[in-house]
């Protein structure tokens, strides 16, 4: 019995969408049909590639590394795809991103819808996740990275500057006497993120470019992997954090944090998109790219001034 492509295609689907229900849904197939050609396909291999259950769906061993080598081929069918084809067509296809869960919510996820109307042919999977996933493992085309990126084989293109800033609550101000110098941070309860290396560790931009960057220890009491709930922590009152402005800018703009040490700035971070190496990079990721850097070159949407919301 020969294995049919289809009954691959079907068999990506399940372990992508993480079961034969939600493939079928997807696929917009009955269960049976999705069922019967998995089943079709493990006769033909003569292996077993699902571990079925009552709950769940799970890839034996054979499966992943099938999935795997099947996932590759089909980029490489992709990529000779769009060798030949006619670039100046409506664009057409999947792409798989992943991004940081804040930074999505409140910037990214409104661009790519009006990416999406623009471009209807494009499907999207969107997975939102604050931890760097393994782009090649997790069939990702495209990342959105923000921070300072560890050397990998990953090609990163700059989208925009990050800038961040401590903060705190009025209530908090009026309660505490407010740090005059940086020097003085470690001795206030700080709200610090989980995910950031050394995060107990704030750095500041040098006194002069030829410097190296000054470096506060911080006395954590809160930390969270989420930087909406380090803003709704501070402004609860609970301490200092130092936030991107894409997260704190609305509550600076409507007092409910205030701008600690404004000649103080924390190192910023950049925000880049990260995509994995290949000889032909996709017409549709590199469409993406290009739209998000012009989105985010003209002056990103949360900025603020220096002075606004400064504590005083």
């Amino acid at each position: 019995m020969a294995w049919r492509f289809d009954d691959v295609l079907t068999f990506l689907k399940v372990v992508e969408a993480g079961g034969i229900t939600a493939a079928a849904s997807e696929l917009k197939l009955s269960k049976s049909v999705v069922s019967k050609r998995i089943s079709d396909l493990e006769e033909a291999l003569g292996v077993a590639l699902l571990h079925r259950s009552t709950r769940s769906v799970t890839p034996t061993e054979q499966g992943s590394l099938f999935h795997d080598h099947m996932r590759d081929a089909l980029r490489g069918i992709d990529e000779a795809v769009e060798v030949v084809t006619d670039r100046t067509g409506p664009l057409k296809g999947r792409l798989r991103v992943t991004a940081p869960m804040s930074f999505a919510t409140l910037h990214l996820g409104p661009m790519l819808a009006d990416f999406a109307r623009l471009h209807p042919g494009v499907e999207f999977a969107i997975d939102l996740d604050d931890r760097m996933l393994d782009l090649v493992a997790g069939g990702y085309d495209l990342a959105i990275r923000i921070g300072r990126l560890p050397d990998s084989s990953l090609i990163a293109r700059k989208l925009c500057q990050s800038r961040r800033i401590v903060c705190c609550s009025p209530a908090y101000a009026r309660e505490t006497a407010l740090p005059k110098s940086i020097d003085e941070i470690s001795a206030h309860n700080c709200i610090d993120y989980a995910n950031a290396h050394a995060s107990r560790l704030w750095q500041f931009l040098p006194i002069a470019p030829d410097m190296r960057p000054r470096t506060v220890v911080t006395r954590s009491h809160l930390v969270t992997n989420n930087g909406e709930v380090m803003r709704d922590l501070a402004i609860a009152g609970l301490g200092l954090a130092v936030l991107p402005l894409f997260i704190a800018a609305d509550a600076v703009r409507a007092g409910r944090l205030i701008h600690v040490l404004p000649d103080d700035e924390p190192l910023p971070d950049t925000i880049y998109a990260v995509y994995p190496p290949t000889r032909h990079l996709s017409h549709r990721v590199r469409t993406l790219v290009d739209y998000l850097s012009k989105r985010l070159a003209n002056g990103v949407p949360w900025m603020i001034p220096s002075d606004q919301g400064s504590a005083s």
